[in-house]
């Protein structure tokens, strides 16, 4: 149950940690409604193009590696066995290592600066991998992408959380994720168009232009993104006070504390450990990732068609565009209609569905079938649960800091064991990894469906506390804008009237 609740919002916030002293908000409802949106509009064209085009680059290096084994690194390097599944597993060694450190490490930087040059660090490392001559050098290179890779995906994440109020919040994460899905198509084109016209151009395969190319994009474009990237409501170049007041005010109207307030990173730390809620959201988020790691095989997967390189290459692109428009609709509804459960469950039925399928036949329309079910079911709702943290983890700073990389790093574990369900010798039906993958669905629907009861039993006590408030029946309980709980691990300030969304 939150710890504390506060009273009403504020109008205006002075002095605050960042010494930014800020203009009141307008009284009149008409204009400020007037104002916010026009504010959301400022930060949308700001925020979101970056983080989009930022998140393209990040699953394009990190995906290189299954485009390339289609156009031969595994003869080239000599991969035999395990191997092509050790280098896929390898990076996430290095991406889990960074997730929490650098998660708390962003609420004491600039975004705008710490992100770009983590891309640009892990653009080098992606085109220094097109140099490698061996299963060594590629592990290496593979452990280092990971680990720059690492701050940027909970980094945006919590980003766009310090930004946008809970309805707001899944559209955008859904644009953000939309990048990941995206950039999935464009590995298969790029990949196609590289083999097509670059294969053996200055006596270089067609596998090593990928890196080359992909890896020089993402320096180019880290250093354009500083300048456009946007920081935290307080400190963001280019806005006015009023501005800057409505930014906080908005986010204080719906969980009682702003950003700019801060408390000690270790505290929110625990503060996160010890919520059950964040460990049910990283439950999600971990069994659907499980499930979802079949994006790093949907080019192995396509390859036992037995088309050529470039049409395999080509056919890759359809399910992950497929899914990029699922993923929109679904987060637009979620958001319109204020609700999460149902919009994460009834998809991944529908990705339960694709894993049976493609656990059935090897026939090919069917099984290419299979792909935009399992796609569109999985990942189409991967922002729903993204979300659902943010609402029901909004406050402090620190702690909504942390419960994103705890989320997110726990969650990627599954990169590292769950590429061993694909063991060649199980093609081309792979069937081990299917069942693996419907079970992991299955308990994530289970684990989603305990959050939501366990958030209509908080909702409860919530609305229960405030009526013993109002009506003074228990002279224990102080009035609502002076009613503190403590719970474990500190203080979270919630507006009265805060509801958890299910």
């Amino acid at each position: 149950m939150p710890s504390d609740i506060v009273g009403p919002s504020v109008n205006h916030v002075e002095n605050s940690p960042d010494d930014v002293v800020v203009s009141e908000v307008p009284t009149d409802p008409f204009e400020y409604a007037a104002l916010e949106r026009q504010l959301v509009r400022k930060v949308d064209w700001r925020l979101m193009p970056v983080l989009l085009v930022m998140i393209i680059l990040n699953y394009l290096d990190r995906n290189a590696l299954p485009n390339a084994r289609v156009q031969g690194i595994d003869a080239d390097l000599g991969l035999k066995g395990d191997d092509y599944n050790v280098a896929i597993s390898v990076l996430f060694a290095g991406y889990i290592a960074l997730q929490v450190p650098s998660n708390m490490l962003l609420t004491r930087v600039r975004p705008s600066i710490y992100l770009p040059f983590c891309m640009a660090l892990w653009g080098m490392v992606s085109a220094l991998t097109s140099q490698v001559e061996d299963f060594k050098g590629l592990v290496i290179c593979r452990f280092f992408l990971g680990f720059l890779e690492a701050p940027f995906f909970p980094g945006a994440l919590f980003l766009l959380s310090s930004w946008y109020t809970p309805k707001e919040l899944a559209t955008r994460t859904a644009v953000l994720y939309t990048g990941s899905l995206l950039s999935g198509g464009f590995g298969g084109l790029v990949g196609a168009g590289v083999q097509y016209g670059l294969d053996g151009v200055h006596g270089l395969h067609s596998w090593q232009w990928l890196f080359i190319i992909e890896g020089v994009a993402t320096v180019g474009l880290s250093l354009l993104s500083v300048f456009i990237l946007v920081d935290f409501p307080s400190t963001t170049r280019g806005l006015t006070d009023q501005e800057r007041a409505i930014a906080i005010h908005r986010l204080h109207k719906h969980s009682g504390t702003v950003d700019e307030e801060r408390g000690p990173i270790l505290q929110g730390v625990k503060m996160a450990i010890v919520d059950y809620k964040v460990w049910l959201l990283t439950a999600i988020i971990i069994t659907k990732t499980s499930a979802g790691a079949v994006t790093s095989f949907i080019p192995t997967l396509v390859a036992t068609f037995k088309f050529s390189s470039v049409q395999s290459l080509l056919m890759v692109a359809p399910p992950y565009v497929f899914a990029a428009v699922v993923a929109l609709t679904i987060s637009i509804s979620s958001d319109r209609h204020s609700e999460r459960y149902f919009h994460l469950v009834a998809p991944l039925v529908v990705g339960l569905a694709g894993y049976i399928i493609a656990a059935s036949t090897i026939t090919l329309a069917p099984r290419y079938f299979s792909l935009f079910l399992m796609l569109g079911g999985v990942y189409g709702s991967y922002n729903i649960s993204l979300a659902w943290i943010s609402s029901t983890i909004p406050r402090p700073l620190e702690k909504r800091a942390a419960a994103f990389a705890i989320a997110n790093m726990v969650g990627n574990f599954a990169q590292i064991y769950s590429p061993y369900l694909y063991n060649s010798n199980t093609g081309p039906r792979y069937l081990t990894a299917m069942i693996a993958n419907s079970i992991f669905v299955f308990a994530s629907i289970c684990v989603a469906t305990v959050l939501r009861f366990c958030l209509v039993r908080e909702n409860q006590k919530l609305e229960l506390v405030e009526m013993m408030a109002r009506e003074g029946d228990d002279p224990n309980v102080k009035p609502a804008d002076e009613l503190v709980q403590h719970g474990p691990g500190g203080v979270a300030r919630l507006s009265p009237g805060f509801r958890y969304t299910l």
